[in-house]
């Protein structure tokens, strides 16, 4: 297998990191970890399907308009947006 040219080496370690915490600490990401070692897979190789899955769920977050547009996401509490809470504060 030959290694990709284009990929960013922190990046990568930021999600392989923080898919070894999400195995132990994340009960969604706990039970996916083990699926995967359920199936046959060693530990590193199950480690990196947790992190790609993670990688794909921040893909498909930015994919959202609010975000990609730069605008402020709509959070509810009570009823009252982050934009109507920024102004009403002011």
């Amino acid at each position: 297998m030959r290694r990709p040219r284009r990929y960013c080496r922190r990046l990568l370690r930021v999600f392989y990191m923080s898919a070894m915490v999400a195995a132990r600490c994340c009960p969604v990401s706990k039970s996916f970890y083990e699926r995967k070692r359920a199936e046959g897979k060693g530990h590193r190789p199950a480690i990196i399907a947790l992190a790609r899955r993670r990688l794909k769920s921040c893909g498909r977050s930015y994919a959202t308009p609010s975000i990609r547009d730069h605008r402020a996401a709509q959070f509810c509490s009570a009823g009252v947006t982050r934009s109507q809470q920024v102004t009403s504060t002011a």
